[in-house]
């Protein structure tokens, strides 16, 4: 007997916990495959946790024994031939749409990559700005078995992330790799055993929580858009970012920090985060 189809609402899982939003995509009867009516669900909850207090780290990850099988065969491909190119043009944007979205989210984001990765998959995982994998997910390139390319800045995700041999190599072959060649090869921070992998996530997400969130915003933009940028022209950038966080930063994070280690000497930058509950007088 066929699953009932889900609505829109059950396709994503949202559940709040000490400022943490865990972000679950949840077709786990398709291992998570992304279809048009997820990604425009996915594109409604970012907006939605853009502005919510409750959310200060997103995690995204997957119902189930996957992250994300990568983009539903039948759905984005085979259903979508017969139909107009203004529809097909909606859901490919749908798609690109969250993706860009998460890349450039207001707040932190983790991806927990508790199982199976593939595909379109990629492109939501290196969107976000951290990933944690389980020691035995899977992870795969595997769009030349079945005769296209990794398509829809799938390859520039992964170019991005991994060296240029062992991109071509997985790109090349569509062998499959586990969580900890994942790390390292770049494409996940790191990798830990599957029973500990929710707990080792909400300690990054903590270690974040203490950060200023204005600058956190920042910093993780400026890595993003100097990577490709010439030397000079990062200098300038990141000159002018300093300065425009001077004046956006309301809680004067800065003048915090600097009276907390040079007068009141009570934190080490190079070790821990600055009070952010005290205000400079």
């Amino acid at each position: 007997m066929a699953a009932a189809a889900k609505d829109g609402d059950d396709l994503v899982q949202v559940a709040f916990e000490n400022q943490v939003a865990w972000v679950t995509l949840n077709r786990p009867e398709k291992r998570n495959a992304m279809n048009p009516a997820l990604n425009a669900r996915m594109l409604e909850v970012l907006e939605t946790l853009e502005g919510d207090a409750r959310c200060g780290v997103l995690v995204l990850t997957g119902a189930g024994d996957a992250f994300s099988a990568g983009m539903d065969l039948k759905e984005y491909f085979r259903d979508a031939e017969g139909e107009s190119r203004a529809r097909v043009l909606k859901v490919r944007r749908d798609a690109y749409g969250w993706w860009r979205r998460l890349m450039w989210f207001e707040k932190p984001t983790i991806a927990m990559v508790n199982g199976w990765c593939f595909g379109g998959a990629f492109t939501p995982l290196v969107s976000c700005d951290l990933a944690v994998a389980a020691e035995d997910a899977q992870f795969g390139l595997s769009e030349i078995n079945w005769g296209i390319i990794p398509a829809g800045n799938v390859t520039k995700a992964v170019a991005a992330t991994m060296g240029l041999r062992e991109a071509l190599y997985y790109i090349m072959t569509g062998e499959v790799f586990d969580g900890r060649k994942a790390a390292s090869l770049g494409l996940v921070n790191e990798a830990v055993p599957r029973e500990v992998l929710r707990t080792r996530v909400r300690a990054i997400a903590d270690r974040l929580l203490e950060k200023n969130p204005t600058v956190l915003k920042v910093a993780k933009d400026a890595l993003k858009r100097v990577r490709e940028m010439p030397w000079e022209q990062a200098e300038e950038y990141l000159t002018a970012k300093q300065e425009q966080l001077y004046f956006a930063d309301k809680t004067e994070g800065r003048k915090q920090g600097m009276k907390q280690f040079l007068d009141d000497k009570s934190f080490r930058p190079g070790l821990e985060a600055y009070d952010r509950s005290k205000r400079s007088a």
